[in-house]
């Protein structure tokens, strides 16, 4: 018997689950980084680096989401 969380997870194909891992990933690896005694430049460089990685993980996910609705909306 599956949990209310993992069903709707297991209907997700393969690709947008590994793109939620990495953005969940790279968020939280932000997110420590941010808070990690750093040197400030040091703490800029990594926290900016990773925040862009998510964030251009978000947008290609975006973009997919809309590549498949398109051909949806056609017919």
């Amino acid at each position: 018997m599956r949990s209310t969380i993992t069903r709707p997870l297991t209907r997700i194909d393969t690709e947008t689950r590994i793109q939620y891992g990495l953005m969940l990933l790279f968020g939280t690896l932000c997110l420590l980084a941010a808070v990690a005694p750093l040197e400030l430049m040091t703490k800029v460089v990594v926290v900016s680096v990773l925040f862009g990685f998510t964030g251009g993980l978000w947008i290609s996910h975006l973009v997919q989401i809309v590549q498949r609705a398109a051909p949806e909306a056609e017919t």
